[in-house]
């Protein structure tokens, strides 16, 4: 097979007409030639951190639509459904992702449960993760989203981290707003990445010290703008990724995207692609082709190198999409859960409180991070409720693995002005995350995710709709296209509803994630991600 374009070589920052003659699976030649074919063949796109349950789908259903947009390999956290279903649930993405091309490099999670202050439904320890790393199927050490643990040394932690390097893989970060004294005990512990700086003086702080920083442009959380303009000088140090994608901002695009928009800024092109394309693949050693003689033919054809359009997609010499067309097989799969509680009753959702003022969560549109602010309470009969016409919305975090009382917080900027939205993606532990303007209608929202086990759902006045979620509660067992517009449609009901976010489901999801400041609701309580204890919903 003979592929003719614009050859684009990033690392010797050259562009010249050529072909790429693909033999079984791999480059044989690159040779230069005369032709008139406009188009421009480059290496394929890695997004360099990706939870892919965040899609809702399942690997091999995310393949189907990245691959269009194309992207050849991720680097997969399976941090989410390893919360719930722990090591078994791990080996379920692996399995699932080895059926179909796109090249999937899963780790191993580094922290199930992110913390000891909320319930999950596993835990993998030290031991877990020495059996882990010794699978060549394990590519790294997932996000160390413990930080704490690692500026002060919990043995846990660290044996962790040193099962990785015993078996020579890296270690990837997780520290938002670490800086200083702190930033450094945690790169020293052997830690080199970050993909959640959310400033462009703490990504610099980063990169001066020897990481390398991610740019993360995903539904909810969005650095591009603040982090972009490191890229001309960093770039060497930088690459992009997505983090969290939801399937209908899935549908739309991935990191062609994001090329797009640095080449818009007026940013090299070989600078931007050495982020997208080369960088992710030679930190975390990937076995992806980067378009020399003798790789694995991973590479893609693209109209253009300003928007992107993506033509063609090429995993190990296999045509998997063209024009927007996947030829991605569907896979049959067994469906995992872990959901064991009760339907609650409305009284479950009362907070009795004489206080006159309550700490609330404000929810930061595009942003993990949230702000602690005072507000004056609302009260009827003993009962403190939400007080729609100030936008400060009842708040609660259901247990899904037993029986347990739901913990009650408030929350601003979700802007509801009818009934309650709830899901089961509740980062990291996955229980039942809900908001409403009444204790009924998230009573209603949270016993709508029972009965499915698992889902995301919007209940008003009129009607209750509900994306069901049966895969460990997370992710769906149907195609990328009809839960991608099926999860738009209930994307535009909250907004019907009154949300002004621009993801109401994706920002609700990071609500209960304690490990991101500064206040967040567990199903545990109310919690300070500044002090990492416990807080009070009351202020006396």
């Amino acid at each position: 097979m003979i592929v003719q374009g614009n050859i684009v070589d990033i690392e010797n920052k050259r562009i010249y007409k050529g072909e790429v003659e693909v033999e079984n699976g791999k480059i044989k030649a690159i040779r230069e030639t005369n032709h008139t074919i406009e188009n421009y063949i480059l290496p394929g796109f890695v997004d360099a951190h990706i939870h892919i349950e965040s899609s809702m789908l399942v690997p091999s259903e995310f393949a189907k639509i990245a691959v269009t947009h194309g992207t050849v390999a991720t680097v997969s956290d399976p941090h989410e459904i390893a919360n719930v279903l722990g090591v078994k649930g791990v080996e379920f993405m692996i399995e699932n992702g080895k059926k179909v091309p796109l090249k999937f490099n899963f780790g191993a999670p580094s922290c199930v449960p992110a913390t000891s202050f909320e319930s999950a439904g596993a835990v993998i320890d030290s031991e877990d993760i020495k059996k882990m790393m010794e699978n060549p199927d394990i590519k790294y050490l997932a996000e160390m989203m413990n930080y704490p643990g690692v500026i002060y040394q919990d043995e846990e932690v660290l044996k962790k981290i040193a099962w990785a390097k015993h078996y020579n893989k890296p270690v990837d970060g997780h520290a938002p707003g670490v800086r200083g004294e702190d930033l450094d005990k945690y790169i020293a512990a052997g830690i080199y990445t970050d993909h959640e700086c959310f400033t462009y003086e703490e990504a610099l702080e980063k990169l001066q010290k020897g990481m390398k920083v991610i740019i993360r442009e995903g539904s909810a959380a969005k650095n591009f703008e603040a982090l972009i303009d490191l890229l001309p000088e960093h770039y060497e140090n930088m690459m992009f990724c997505s983090d969290d994608k939801h399937p209908d901002d899935l549908l739309v695009g991935h990191l062609n995207q994001l090329c797009e928009r640095a080449i818009a800024k007026g940013i090299d092109v070989f600078k931007v692609l050495k982020a997208a394309c080369i960088n992710p693949v030679k930190h975390y050693n990937l076995d992806v082709g980067l378009l020399k003689e003798g790789d694995e033919a991973d590479f893609i054809v693209v109209e253009d190198l300003e928007k992107f359009n993506v033509l063609q997609t090429y995993i190990n010499g296999e045509l998997v999409a063209e024009k927007g067309k996947p030829f991605v097989k569907h896979v049959d799969f067994e469906v995992l859960n872990n959901f064991d509680t009760d339907k609650k009753q409305v009284a479950d959702f009362e907070f009795h409180s004489a206080s006159d003022k309550i700490r609330v969560i404000e929810a930061l549109d595009g942003e993990l991070v949230t702000n602690e602010i005072e507000v004056d309470s609302l009260i009827k009969d003993g009962n403190l409720v939400s007080n729609t016409e100030n936008d400060v919305l009842k708040m609660t975090v259901v247990n899904r693995y037993k029986n347990a009382e739901p913990s009650i917080a408030f929350i601003k900027n979700f802007g509801l002005k009818e009934g309650a939205i709830a899901s089961s993606v509740g980062h990291d532990s996955h229980n039942i995350i809900a908001v409403g303007v009444s204790d009924e209608a998230i009573c209603k929202a949270v016993n709508l995710l029972i009965e499915n086990k698992g889902g995301v759902c919007a209940v008003s006045d009129s009607e209750e709709k509900i994306v069901s979620l049966p895969v460990a509660g997370i992710m769906s067992d149907k195609p990328a296209e009809e839960i991608g517009k099926a999860y738009a449609e209930l994307d535009k009901k909250a907004k019907d509803m009154g949300s002004t976010l621009r993801a109401p489901y994706m920002t609700l999801s990071f609500m209960a994630l304690l490990v991101i400041p500064s206040l967040k609701l567990s199903d545990k309580g109310l919690f300070d991600g500044n002090t990492f204890k416990f807080t009070s919903l009351e202020i006396k």
